[in-house]
């Protein structure tokens, strides 16, 4: 990119380029210096068009297909792409297709489809609005969508689908009164403790903020820490703790905590918001399958998985990755819960949990440590709010991202509460 700031669609553009033509997620190319410098307002809009984009790719080709002999390179393509989500969600089409059209102009690799998209886009705009609703739901692709239909079932991987395409609200964490933040923010307060609001917001002007008062963190992803009861005075680790919604969870409910990681860099994150909120943790970098700390009364392992429990937050992840990795991912977790129940102590409660939506992912990985481990068991669940339908067979929790559909869908994640004989 030149040196001058790229404006939002320009930068969507870039983004949607990274994704679909280098295979990089999304979090990694909103990093890029060009995008970094923008100001904020203009780098959220573009991370929105980006991710919009990303989130209706079938439904947007659909419409541009008919009024293309051929498909352009994706360069061109992406711009397309933005300006048809755009059209289709009422923009005005003078300023849609004048956006595109400068788009293209300011790269000479594409400069050469101007006129190709100037066309285009003014027959698009003609119904765009109203042939975007007798469109299709966005189908998972084959290599994740196979083994959640084996899973799960046909129905409820194409209920999955309707969840990753309506997107996710904002679920906020908070430090101490969660009745007060919901009320302060105009959110409402779910059965588990968390506050939604079902409005885009910026985070960082909402009531309380600047106060420490509360962090985004997915209504899901907030239930982990909750599994481990009182933790008052009690020396928990959490195992993998950036970007450190649970470690904030846990300083809250008064846990001596050790939030341990091996990227200095993602550490930085979680540094910033205890100081934020006026929580403390022993922040510690390292591999924590070398880890030498302990033993502590519980330990907390949000394990590296596929995320694929996330894709109504990161629409990306289809895209930018194929499956590849999850054999590697799924021999790691064994080894890093192995590792949690050798750090916490006899009696102790160790939480393991993955934003995965495959069964190898959690619920195997329990079955099998179960049968390495004597002496190990599965607790009951047990927290504020939970449904029955979340429980499984061997003593877990599984929320897949169509649960509470009337009250905005959940993030799919896999718990349970493993304890170590005394």
């Amino acid at each position: 990119m030149p040196d001058t700031l790229p404006s939002p669609r320009r930068a969507a553009a870039h983004l949607l380029g990274q994704v679909l033509g280098e295979g990089r997620l999304l979090s990694d190319a909103l990093g890029d210096r060009d995008h970094g410098r923008m100001p904020a307002e203009a780098r959220a809009e573009a991370q929105r068009l980006a991710t919009e984009t990303l989130r209706a790719l079938p439904r947007l080709d659909a419409l541009i297909a008919p009024h293309l002999r051929k498909a352009p390179p994706l360069r061109a393509r992406n711009v397309l792409r933005i300006a048809t989500w755009e059209l289709a969600h009422g923009g005005a089409a003078h300023g849609v297709v004048n956006g595109a059209v400068d788009t293209l102009a300011a790269s000479k690799r594409t400069a050469g489809f101007k006129g190709l998209a100037n066309a285009v886009l003014r027959k698009i705009a003609d119904d765009a609005p109203a042939r975007w609703e007798t469109l299709p739901i966005p189908a998972l692709p084959d290599w994740l969508r196979g083994p959640l239909v084996e899973a799960w079932g046909a129905d409820a991987v194409a209920a999955m689908e309707r969840a990753h395409f309506a997107g996710a609200p904002l679920d906020l964490t908070a430090r101490d009164d969660p009745a007060a933040l919901a009320e302060a923010t105009g959110g409402t307060l779910l059965p588990t403790g968390s506050v939604r609001l079902a409005r885009r917001a910026q985070v960082s002007a909402l009531p309380g903020y600047d106060d420490g008062r509360f962090w985004v963190q997915d209504a899901a992803a907030a239930l982990p820490a909750r599994l481990l009861g009182d933790v008052t005075g009690r020396r928990v680790l959490d195992m993998c703790a950036a970007p450190g919604g649970k470690t904030l969870q846990l300083a809250a409910a008064g846990a001596e905590v050790t939030a341990l990681d091996v990227s200095e860099a993602r550490l930085g994150r979680v540094r910033e918001n205890l100081a934020r909120t006026g929580l403390s943790a022993a922040i510690v970098a390292g591999d924590a399958l070398a880890h030498a700390g302990g033993p502590y009364d519980a330990v907390l392992l949000d394990a590296p998985c596929s995320a694929t429990g996330t894709i109504r937050r990161h629409p990306d992840l289809p895209h930018a990755r194929a499956g590849e990795g999850i054999a590697d991912l799924i021999e790691l977790q064994a080894r890093m819960l192995d590792r949690a129940l050798d750090l916490v102590a006899p009696g102790g409660r160790v939480v393991y949990c993955t934003c995965s939506l495959l069964p190898d992912e959690g619920e195997c990985q329990v079955e099998e440590a179960i049968e390495r481990h004597d002496g190990l068991t599965v607790l009951p669940a047990e927290a504020p709010g939970l449904d029955p339908d979340w429980r499984t067979p061997e003593g877990g929790l599984r929320l897949r991202p169509d649960a509470w559909a009337d009250r905005g869908g959940l993030d799919g994640f896999y718990m349970a509460v493993l304890a170590r004989a005394g």
